[in-house]
């Protein structure tokens, strides 16, 4: 019996016993707090870990993609957030800066393509979600719009932007229903 019961355990994937990482920690804190002032420091952080790819190379090429930005040089950036998601396609934060620039370039279509793709690597990126919200309502897609806030509100209920937006959201389509 002891037998058996250590094959199954050598069987188990790893991850099985593993602590939780200090990124869901964090988002287990971010869920939890009490309020915005609370969950502000929390997001920062969480929005710190995101923008950590692990590689130099990716680090720099999105430090010059966020200059590009800055300086409304879109054909950079994007020519370097491409760069970004071919090197790194597990990079979240790749996509989801692309997704942005998408945005706005007007580009909604693409924008949610690397959301899906942001999201699908972490699920829990409030950034991405929020933005989701944005091309929804951009495109005239309300109801999803008010779906996006409400899962960054799932994750993160302190985010004042999101709770804003749903409100406001909510508003219009109640008016919108008279």
């Amino acid at each position: 019996m002891r037998v058996l019961l250590a094959a199954f355990l050598l069987l188990l994937p790893s991850a099985a016993f593993a602590a939780p990482s200090d990124e869901d920690k964090l988002f287990t804190q971010l869920h939890d707090a009490d309020s915005p002032e609370t969950a502000h420091p929390l997001e920062q952080k969480l929005e710190g870990m995101f923008r950590i790819s692990g590689s130099p190379s990716v680090d720099l090429l999105m430090t010059r993609a966020q200059a590009a930005l800055g300086g409304a040089d879109n054909g950079t950036a994007k020519k370097l957030l491409d760069a970004v998601t071919q090197v790194a396609p597990d990079f979240a934060e790749g996509w989801n800066r692309r997704a942005t620039l998408y945005y706005l370039m007007g580009e909604y279509q693409k924008s949610l393509d690397d959301i899906d793709r942001t999201l699908a690597l972490e699920p829990r990126h409030f950034g991405a979600l929020s933005g989701l919200g944005l091309v929804n309502l951009q495109l005239d897609r309300k109801e999803a719009a008010a779906s996006a806030w409400q899962r960054v509100l799932d994750v993160d209920p302190q985010n004042e932007g999101a709770r804003e937006n749903l409100d406001a959201l909510n508003a219009v389509l109640k008016r919108e229903s008279i």
